[in-house]
């Protein structure tokens, strides 16, 4: 269901929707062409302005759908290619149907009518979309039953609310029809609900790697220089030479280490210590007066005070 659009048989299935694209624009212009010639005679200009504007429109829709085709699955890109085929058949129609006399401004109408048609063909094709890819998840039997009815269902859903929208001027649906609608709109919900429910209880949970609670530091790597993969040298103190990476040329050929002076460690000076004069006859030693001399501490003495006369 999710065959690659690179795959042969993808390959005529896109040629075959942008054939079907071609096919139906100039069916739709050649439909429009009978009916300017034979049809009525009112409103006719604006009927082809806006069969105009509709060709056109589908036109730029087809070149974007080609464009887009590459990166989605094959059956989508011709799921989407024929729902926008439909969509101008059904613009073409409502644009060169007779008016019916018991609806007043019909022009408007009609133009809201489309939009509408237009939201639910293609909220139709985003819900098969979306449930296709919630089946490609887990895939089981009862999935592929489920998910095959559900799309059916979504389809006849699709196609029964967008007939009354279309022919509701000349046709009256009975409530039978409605009941009908309302039954399958809960089926398609109910199978839509079913398929993620599996999943989320069966489907196998992705195991997610453990986040250790210390993460060790990141390992400093060593400079290089420009070219992001030759080291730089080493300075004699073991760092890197930095100089090296402007000029190119290592600061201390690596063929000798620069010469490293060892350095001593600087030592206070000791400690004068005085001399012991030796032992007398029991006489005891006198401390040693300090040298005197002029001055105080090496300053100069001061000047002599001056004599009276």
């Amino acid at each position: 269901m999710s065959e690659p659009i690179t795959h042969p048989n993808s390959n005529r299935v896109l040629r075959a929707s942008i054939w079907v694209a071609i096919g139906a624009l100039i069916a739709a212009a050649v439909v429009c062409v009978v009916w300017v010639l034979v049809g009525d005679a009112n409103g006719m200009i604006a009927k082809a302005f806006l069969t105009i504007l509709l060709l056109a429109a589908f036109a730029g829709v087809a070149i974007l759908e080609a464009n887009l085709a590459s990166r989605r699955p094959a059956w989508f890109a011709l799921a989407s290619m024929v729902t926008w085929v439909v969509i101008l058949l059904i613009g073409a129609f409502l644009i060169w149907m007779p008016e019916s006399e018991d609806y007043f401004g019909s022009g408007i109408e009609r133009f809201m009518k489309f939009l509408l048609i237009v939201l639910i063909l293609q909220g139709a094709l985003l819900h098969i979309r979306l449930f296709s890819k919630a089946h490609d998840r887990h895939r089981t039997t009862f999935t592929a039953i489920v998910t095959y009815v559900t799309i059916g269902l979504v389809v006849i859903l699709a196609v029964m609310l967008v007939l009354p929208i279309m022919i509701e001027e000349y046709v009256v649906f009975r409530p039978f029809y409605w009941r009908v609608v309302v039954a399958l709109a809960i089926l398609a919900a109910v199978g839509t609900a079913l398929v993620p429910l599996v999943n989320a209880l069966f489907a196998p949970k992705k195991e997610r790697p453990a986040a250790s609670a210390y993460a060790p530091p990141p390992v400093q790597q060593w400079p290089t220089y420009a070219d992001g993969a030759t080291p730089l040298p080493a300075m004699p103190d073991g760092s890197p030479d930095w100089n090296a990476y402007y000029t190119g040329q290592p600061t201390y050929p690596q063929a000798y280490a620069a010469p490293v002076v060892p350095v001593a460690p600087a030592t206070p000076p000791a400690a004068p210590v005085p001399p012991v004069p030796p032992a007398g006859d029991g006489v005891p030693p006198q401390p040693m007066a300090p040298p005197t001399g002029p001055g105080y501490q090496g300053y100069p003495p001061p000047p002599p005070p001056p004599q009276q006369p």
